[in-house]
């Protein structure tokens, strides 16, 4: 796990940023390291980094925190040369998400469950044109910014892509899956 040690302030906000498309196969190649300096010198603190598809939990003020994808994005596609979407959440609506996954609560294996966070809440028309047949036996729920994915064959074979969500909300998606999402939330309360 990199870590980043830098100026945050007492009081500063725990964060998560979720990149999307970042180190898959040889595609968007970025060092964890590298990543975690951009952040520091973002102005973020604290800079922690889970495995290498682009997960970072930080701290950041208020006055901060709005900007951080802007610049994150800008830093990548200045550093790397390529552009890579992200979506953040403050370590409370990280917690929120994992208390209120329906599928959880309804039986469903943890192994077979996602979180596709998105950058903008939809407006409900778009989300009440979403085809919930779209691919059975998967299943969603779009709670907010989050939607909530059951996919029981798993992720390679379903047809609730970024892209379908994407295309259909008019806003950006990145999944993860059930255990990394635990995983921030525990990153975000912090050492026991």
């Amino acid at each position: 796990m990199a870590r980043a040690r830098s100026s945050g302030k007492p009081g500063d906000g725990v964060h998560v940023a979720l990149l999307r498309g970042i180190n898959l196969g040889s595609v968007n190649r970025m060092p964890m390291a590298e990543l975690a300096a951009l952040f520091g010198q973002a102005g973020c603190g604290e800079v922690q980094i889970y495995i290498q598809s682009g997960n970072v939990v930080y701290r950041a003020g208020r006055a901060l925190a709005g900007r951080v994808p802007a610049l994150i994005e800008k830093a990548i596609a200045d550093r790397f040369g390529f552009r890579v979407p992200v979506v953040t959440r403050t370590a409370g609506e990280i917690e929120e998400v994992v208390r209120g996954n329906p599928f959880l609560r309804a039986g469903a294996s943890p192994g077979a469950l996602h979180v596709a966070f998105l950058a903008a809440r939809p407006p409900p028309s778009r989300v009440d044109a979403l085809d919930p047949a779209r691919s059975p036996p998967d299943e969603f729920a779009v709670r907010g910014r989050d939607i909530y994915l059951h996919l029981p064959g798993g992720v390679g074979r379903s047809k609730l892509t970024n892209q379908y969500f994407d295309s259909k909300l008019a806003t950006t998606s990145t999944m993860r899956n059930w255990r990394t999402v635990l995983k921030l939330a525990e990153m975000c309360r912090g050492p026991s």
